[in-house]
């Protein structure tokens, strides 16, 4: 049995998915990308401030799942360019203890959607 989860703390779906899917004790999220909730506009001023809204938005839906980032154990990085690496690498960072980081896997696509720099998606075990 599936349970949606949903949040006005993170971006709306802009399609037909959710923001994520909690099944069992398992939570699947939906990528992220730089859409201020509140606004609906995409926060792009700067690769920094794109990836702490990716993060954030993602810390939004995790919390509607009574989970924090402590509960991921597996992270999908898309990137445009893999020259962005370092810079959303070092702020993706910053929401994980090294020690209990999760698995991950960040790979250069051609596009995101609405042009982004990056998304992120990941998987969560309560």
């Amino acid at each position: 049995m599936k349970k949606i989860i949903s949040t006005s703390k993170a971006p709306a779906p802009i399609g037909p998915y959710n923001q994520a899917i909690l099944t069992g004790n398992t939570l699947y999220t939906s990528g992220q990308i730089a859409l201020h909730p509140e606004t609906g506009e995409l926060v792009i001023d700067s690769l920094e401030k794109e990836t702490v809204q990716v993060m954030e938005n993602m810390k939004a839906v995790l919390e509607a799942a009574e989970m924090n980032f402590e509960n991921v154990i597996k992270t999908s990085i898309f990137i445009s360019d893999m020259n962005n690496f370092a810079e959303i690498n070092k702020i993706y960072g910053q929401y994980f203890n090294d020690e209990t980081a999760p698995a991950r896997e960040t790979v250069e696509v051609a596009n995101l959607p609405k042009f982004v720099n990056v998304e992120i998606s990941m998987i969560a075990i309560k």
